[in-house]
């Protein structure tokens, strides 16, 4: 489990109002998702996990339950990126954590579709 840093709960209640902790973290099993599926990018952006949960250009409804899709666009890398953060609840076992799940860059076309055919739940 690697910290990655803490969220707005605040901000993040579009998602759940139900988020009991502030705690954003990566498992080693989900870094080793990242670096099979997506080569070379958890390497080169991991040290911007803390900006893109703290600072997130768009936050979206995920596909399953208490999770968000978070849109960011770094623009010191002049890249766009897709992250999906699981939100931790009073459902949850004591002692979990928000977590990261998966982070991948994407184009400008599938930033697009997301947000024309997602529901947007913030907009920076």
């Amino acid at each position: 489990m690697h910290f990655i840093g803490k969220l707005d709960v605040r901000l993040y209640s579009c998602v759940t109002t139900d988020i009991v902790d502030d705690i954003v973290i990566i498992t080693d099993a989900q870094i080793q998702h990242i670096k099979e599926r997506h080569p070379n990018i958890y390497e080169k952006f991991s040290d911007y996990f803390n900006e893109i949960v703290q600072n997130p250009d768009y936050i979206i409804k995920g596909n399953k339950p208490f999770t968000a899709l978070i849109l960011k666009e770094i623009v010191v890398a002049n890249e766009c990126f897709k992250t999906v953060l699981r939100l931790v609840t009073s459902t949850d076992p004591n002692g979990y954590h928000n977590s990261i799940i998966t982070f991948m860059k994407i184009d400008k076309k599938e930033w697009n579709r997301l947000i024309r055919n997602k529901a947007i739940l913030y907009k920076k």
